[in-house]
């Protein structure tokens, strides 16, 4: 069911999240609701933090590569290239998302346990683990909302670079949306993740 309601508090105000665009899709699709992050090497804090609980997902294509990902969803790269190509270069926001957990992890045993709900290799999996190897890598658990269409809005000079965190210049006021995954569906997927996490 679409909703048209106001929206929460960072989405109102343009907060986004750069994520690759085939994560995205992967999140948009259900195959995964968590994502996997650390400070960008801009991070003016220099670790990661959540900037606001909800917040856009807006999409980066620069550092997709297909040997990154599982062989499943390496298409992804290209559909999502090919999109951007079709609108003319311009970002195609599809959805925001409201962190439901923050989950720190330190060690390999534990990320070793995500491994099935996620759609990046381990090799690299374990690298995000590494680098800054004294900041944990962030697992935020994600309950995303899908737009009723994409919007496209211009790529600007302030979304580019190494940061994690963009506040959005141009974004839909009161497009529909509706959450990808029902209630019953994401309490089901959350249980299932912490109890791989023990």
């Amino acid at each position: 069911m679409l909703e048209k309601v106001t929206r929460p508090a960072g989405v109102r105000d343009g907060t986004a999240l750069k994520e690759w665009a085939s994560a995205i899709e992967a999140l948009l699709s259900g195959r995964q609701t968590i994502l996997l992050r650390k400070g960008g090497i801009a991070e003016e804090t220099r670790d990661f933090r959540l900037a606001a609980p909800r917040f856009w997902l807006l999409p980066t294509y620069e550092h997709q590569r297909e040997h990154l990902l599982k062989e499943d969803v390496r298409p992804l790269i290209a559909r999502t290239l090919a999109e951007r190509e079709a609108a003319g270069g311009a970002l195609l926001l599809k959805a925001w998302a409201e962190a439901v957990r923050d989950i720190e992890v330190t060690d390999e045993e534990t990320l070793a346990r995500l491994d099935r709900f996620h759609i990046w290799t381990e090799t690299f999996a374990d690298e995000r683990l590494h680098w800054k190897r004294t900041k944990p890598l962030h697992v935020l658990v994600l309950r995303v909302h899908a737009l009723e269409e994409p919007i496209a809005i211009p790529h600007r000079e302030s979304y580019a670079g190494c940061k994690s965190w963009v506040r959005l210049e141009d974004f839909p006021a009161g497009a529909p949306f509706r959450p990808v995954l029902t209630d019953d569906e994401f309490r089901r997927r959350e249980a299932e993740l912490l109890n791989a996490l023990g």
